[in-house]
């Protein structure tokens, strides 16, 4: 049974003065997805985070989540919102800040109780729960961030930075709790930390100056295959031989013998970028092959995330001082 849109975002601008934060962005996410926003620092990121979780109003465009437009209250019930540096009050004990939590979001009485017992038990908050906030370590204080996000039990999470600041250790807690939330919850994460994002997401989109460049940056990546080969044979007549292959855009060797020259017999590693087609591994073996080279190795590169975000940032740039 396919997934329902649970986001969608439509022509979202927002500005501030003259000041244009996001330029007319349109995406969805579906229910049980966990996407990334990549962007760095300034790209609008939080600026539709908050718009999404009613903290602000957008120019124009529409924001609608589970059906409901943000601008209305009821819509608030749909998200759990953890702000970068979430606002904690440090003189509260964490139970009694997590009861106030859940106050404001409507959940009283045992309701209450129950669902506090639970995003603790989850977030391992047992031992912590008598204990002011202040006297919390950074990685439990973000534990208490989500707890209070999670309280009302939400269908979606909106996440942002969200292990800005925190250990290699709390780093993977907080990442292993992200991802076990698949299937369960709709995540949507936002960080200018690429290597984050890629551990965590099945789905990336890239944001730069307020305009989403992908909304999905795996995709992007998958048009132009690329393939690793080790091959023995004298370098330049393997990279005629490569490039003479019917959808092979580029070769070049990307590991020779230090000592080889260009043209001895060795064994070097190719990288070849190759356009979308069938049979592409196939033709580029059998090209290898029938020039009587040995191949030793031949594997397609997963979508590099990195050369993706360069890629399309460059072409964003370009396209605007054209």
């Amino acid at each position: 049974m396919p997934q329902s849109d649970i986001i969608v975002v439509e022509r979202l601008v927002k500005r501030y003065g003259a000041r244009v934060a996001v330029r007319g962005v349109s995406f969805a996410v579906k229910e049980g997805e966990i996407v990334g926003l990549l962007g760095p620092n300034g790209s609008g990121k939080s600026t539709i985070l908050r718009i999404l979780t009613g903290y602000l109003r957008s120019s124009s465009g529409s924001v609608r989540i589970g059906g409901v437009d943000v601008a209305e209250q009821a819509a608030r019930n749909y998200a759990g919102y953890v702000p970068e540096d979430a606002p904690l009050y440090d003189w509260m004990r964490v139970g009694e800040f997590l009861e106030f939590m859940a106050a404001i979001k409507g959940v009283r009485g045992r309701a209450a109780g129950a669902a506090i017992a639970s995003v603790c038990t989850q977030l391992d908050l047992e031992r912590v729960v008598g204990l002011t906030v202040g006297k919390l370590s950074r990685g439990y204080r973000q534990r208490v961030a989500i707890a209070q996000a999670l309280v009302n039990n939400p269908p979606i999470l909106v996440f942002d930075e969200p292990t800005n600041a925190l250990d290699a250790y709390q780093v993977i807690g907080i990442r292993e709790l992200i991802r076990s939330l698949a299937g369960q919850r709709t995540v949507l994460v936002a960080s200018h930390v690429l290597t984050e994002i890629e551990k965590v997401a099945s789905r990336i989109m890239i944001l730069r100056d307020g305009d989403l460049l992908t909304a999905d940056a795996t995709n992007e990546g998958s048009r132009a295959p690329r393939f690793r080969l080790r091959i023995v044979g004298p370098r330049q007549a393997v990279l005629a031989g490569l490039r003479n292959v019917a959808g092979v855009v580029a070769a070049e060797v990307q590991v020779a013998a230090p000592t080889a020259s260009a043209d001895s017999v060795d064994t070097a590693t190719y990288l070849v970028e190759t356009a979308s087609r069938p049979r592409i591994a196939e033709d580029m073996a059998q090209s290898v092959v029938g020039n009587g080279f040995a191949l030793a190795e031949l594997v397609e590169e997963k979508p590099d995330l990195e050369r993706v975000f360069l890629d399309l940032t460059r072409r964003a740039t370009e396209a605007r001082v054209a």
